[in-house]
This record gives structure tokens, C-alpha cells and sequence, in this order.
């Protein structure tokens, strides 16, 4: 079983709390308005569970995902509902492009912020690890969150481990939710976790020993 102790956790959400802060404050400089976004919650689930978790049923949803490589290797992919989506789209172009321009310009927009969202989040991991993670260019896909997964191919007991961000996006007039996943075979996560180990070591020498 994939454990975490409590202190590691604990670690994990404040080094993503650092990622998505970054993430906000870059989405404020490109919609002119205040981004918050919350804490991230964290559970570790199969590629299954993990679909089922952002729209149990067939709802479309749009997901942003990039490779990388380096310390360890993550398939990183940020998901937001298609209407939701939609609005921040909107919020990045501004409400006088036509819609029939929109809709062409929707997918370059969504893999931009999902870019931004991803290699602040990933960008922080390595610089606090101090390690290098390299990315690949950003995909954009709508589809269930089952399918943008892989949860309907996965094997059951075979399938990677898929770490899940829960994140509420808020401006003066908008509250979005959304998910971040970062799906990890059993070397990766384990990887991971001694990167955090290093991390809290250096930040807490006792916490090493």
C-alpha cells in the first residue's frame, strides 16, 4: 500500500499550497483581477476512483496534461468542468471576443493556463527539491474525467496511483473548482517521497534522523 505519514502529508500540501499560490498570482497578471485559490486537499487514489472523483457520469470535462521527466516521472493534468472552463477562458481573453472566435481561440487559451497551473506547481516541487523536471508541451482534451484518466483501460491492482488536488479558483465574481492529478507508478511515488524526506531534513534537520 502507498502510505504517506502524517508529516509527509502535511509537507506535500504546503509545498502545492506554494505551487498554486504562484499559479494564482500569474492568472491575476493575465486576467487583471485577483485569483485566489485555496489550500489543496490531497488523497491518493487509483486511476478509477480518481474519474469518478471531479464527475461521476459522463459530464464533459477539460483537461490540460504534460509529461515529466527527471527526478521522478509524472503524468501532471489539470481538469476543470466544460462550462467552468469556459468561463475562465472567458476571463482570459475578455468578454468582447465573439463567441465564434472564442470557441477557436479555447483550446490555445486552456492549454496556456493549464500550462501556467502545472509548472508552477511542478516548478515548485523542483526548485524546493532542488532538481530538475522538464516538461512537455501542454494537450488539451475534452472528455469524461474517466477517459482523460485512463480509469476505463486501467487494470484492477495494476494501475498506477493517481495523487489528486482538489482546488477552488475564486475572483470577485467567479468560483471555479478543479482538480489536479499527477498520475505515479509505485517507483515514482516512491521517489517522491524520499524527495519530501530530503526536503523536510533540510527544513527540520530532527526530521531526518
Amino acid at each position: 500500500m502507498l502510505i504517506l505519514s502524517a508529516l509527509q502529508h502535511d509537507a506535500l500540501v504546503e509545498l502545492f499550497n506554494i505551487g498554486v499560490g504562484q499559479a494564482a498570482n500569474a492568472l491575476s497578471d493575465i486576467v487583471g483581477d485577483e485569483v485566489t485559490m485555496s489550500v489543496p486537499t490531497l488523497r491518493f487514489l487509483d486511476r478509477a476512483a480518481a474519474g469518478a472523483l471531479l464527475a461521476g457520469d459522463d459530464t464533459r470535462v477539460c483537461g490540460v496534461r504534460q509529461h515529466y521527466e527527471g527526478s521522478f516521472r509524472t503524468e501532471a493534468i489539470v481538469m476543470f468542468a466544460e462550462d467552468k472552463s469556459l468561463d475562465i477562458v472567458r476571463l482570459m481573453v475578455g468578454d468582447a471576443v465573439p463567441f465564434e472566435e472564442l470557441t477557436e481561440m479555447e483550446q490555445e487559451a486552456m492549454g496556456e493556463i493549464g500550462n501556467i497551473v502545472l509548472n508552477c506547481c511542478v516548478g515548485t516541487l523542483a526548485s524546493l527539491f532542488d532538481q530538475e523536471l522538464r516538461g512537455s508541451l501542454p494537450v488539451v482534451q475534452l472528455a469524461s474525467s474517466a477517459v482523460i484518466l485512463g480509469a476505463s483501460a486501467a487494470e484492477p491492482g495494476r494501475s498506477p496511483v493517481v495523487l489528486m488536488l482538489h482546488i477552488d479558483l475564486a475572483l470577485a465574481t467567479h468560483r471555479i473548482h478543479g482538480y489536479i492529478a499527477f498520475v505515479l507508478d509505485l517507483g515514482a511515488f516512491e521517489e517522491l517521497r524520499a524527495q519530501v524526506d530530503g526536503w523536510l531534513a533540510r527544513l527540520l534537520p530532527a526530521a531526518g534522523r
